[in-house]
């Protein structure tokens, strides 16, 4: 069968609009990740092991949610397309939860902790209603891997503009202030500006994308699962991607615990975080070429073999005595960055091709119910890890404070730190990696024979390849 012919190149405003959207996911992910633990155990005084259900349990309700919303993304119809209503909805209601998560009454310890959970729930449930339809857009409104690549990597760039910004400077900022409740609540106010910035430059930015094809959406939430179960790449993907983020969960959680008690200087959760963030930008570029030179599953498993030599490096940083204890820090982190930059951006590249692939085989529009499957896969992931930094700290000991004084720490806890972020996030890579050595690479270079680009008509109705 003869390729189809390239399509023309979309408009650079709609390649930086999309991107932009990642200002408002990327500080959402990033920064409770970073700094909500620390917020909960170091300022409002909850215990570590409420803390670390606070911020595991609504993201359970966030994954029993967003595969419904994927099913209703994909089965809504409307004048702006299936995914561009529940952008906008993204708009009207992430920059205002998200917010609310700071803006806590004058409470603390359980109370606390029951407002702070419910105002969560409410902003994870705001993102899935971006997120969802954010991810499914590239793998409709062009057919070519080329483009859909370009799409992402102008997410990435913004996602990684986010990070460094939002990332490094939110809690520097709230430690400038003081670093108690009245100095989170003005940095939640200025990262809401940031959220409300993202999510309506995309929605309003892609409103000249193409619509996608009249693809009928498929049946029922059940038969949609049970397709995704049929597809190997995407499982093992998912899988890979799940355990991925889960060690990125736990660096992010753990960053200002190594800052505070193992570097000994709270402050330096700026430059430890600059480290771990730096390279997402620096480094795309590399990773982008390491992809097509040794295709993405061999780049992945080189990107996550960096990752895990960081982080078990880390584990050495106490034989480091002042002042050395703070740059080997550093360094260690910027090697983790190298690693977390390339494991952010291939799999997002590797499903939005896998999407692609599906939607030309089968005839069918499912691009949600697979982004919906795998935001629910990353929100588990990324509170999971955070959940486990918080049951390694419960475990060691730690002992809760609030902004007006600080706990003295016994040497448990301070080991659980060390090991929570060393040995943990290296497990959790190598056991993504044991997964990835089994996904279908064939998945990552399609054969030009079978190039998705002008959505064969003639593979409607089939299903997609599923040999592993």
């Amino acid at each position: 069968m003869s390729r189809m012919p390239e399509e023309p190149p979309l408009p650079r405003s709609l390649h930086v609009s999309y991107g932009m959207g990642a200002l408002a996911t990327s500080t959402f992910t990033m920064v409770p990740g970073l700094v909500l633990l620390y917020y909960l155990t170091d300022v409002l005084g909850v215990p570590a092991h409420t803390a670390g259900l606070v911020v595991f349990l609504p993201k359970v309700w966030d994954v029993l949610i967003t595969p419904y919303a994927g099913v209703l993304c994909d089965r809504t119809s409307s004048a702006l397309g299936p995914r561009r209503p529940w952008l906008l909805a993204g708009v009207l209601t992430l920059p205002v939860t998200f917010a609310a998560m700071f803006l806590a009454p004058p409470l603390s310890g359980n109370a606390a902790a029951g407002y702070v959970a419910v105002a969560f729930v409410l902003a994870t449930t705001a993102y899935t209603a971006f997120q969802v339809p954010h991810i499914a857009l590239p793998a409709e409104i062009t057919g070519s891997r080329d483009q859909r690549s370009v799409l992402m990597s102008w997410r990435m760039l913004f996602a990684g503009v986010a990070i460094l910004l939002a990332g490094g400077g939110a809690p520097a900022l709230a430690r400038h202030l003081g670093g108690d409740v009245d100095a989170y609540r003005v940095m939640a106010a200025a990262l809401a500006g940031v959220l409300l910035v993202g999510t309506l430059a995309t929605f309003l930015g892609t409103r000249s994308a193409p619509l996608p094809e009249r693809l009928d959406p498929s049946g029922s939430l059940r038969a949609q699962v049970a397709v995704a179960r049929r597809n190997p790449r995407f499982l093992r993907l998912l899988v890979t991607h799940a355990l991925l983020t889960t060690h990125a969960g736990t660096m992010l959680a753990g960053s200002q615990y190594l800052a505070t008690y193992i570097v000994g200087d709270a402050g330096a959760i700026t430059p430890l975080y600059a480290c771990l963030m730096a390279p997402l930008v620096a480094t795309m570029p590399l990773w982008l070429r390491a992809s097509r030179r040794l295709g993405k599953r061999a780049a992945l498993l080189l990107t996550s073999a960096v990752f895990a030599a960081g982080t078990l490096a880390l584990a050495a940083t106490p034989l480091f005595g002042h002042p050395y204890t703070a740059p080997y820090s550093y360094l260690c982190l910027l090697v983790v960055g190298v690693g977390f930059a390339g494991a952010q951006m291939l799999p997002l590249s590797m499903l939005s091709d896998t999407m692609a692939l599906d939607a030309a085989h089968a005839g069918k529009r499912r691009a949600g119910m697979f982004t919906g499957l795998w935001t629910a896969g990353e929100t588990l992931a990324m509170a999971a890890g955070a959940g486990l930094f918080a049951l390694v700290l419960s475990v060691g000991g730690f002992v809760p404070s609030t902004a007006a004084s600080d706990a003295a720490q016994p040497d448990s806890a301070l080991l659980a730190i060390l090991l929570g972020m060393s040995l943990l996030p290296a497990s959790l890579t190598a056991a993504g990696m044991l997964v990835l050595r089994r996904y279908d690479p064939a998945g990552d270079r399609p054969a030009p024979h079978r190039s998705e680009e002008g959505r064969q008509p003639s593979g409607a109705g089939t299903a997609p390849p599923t040999s592993g």
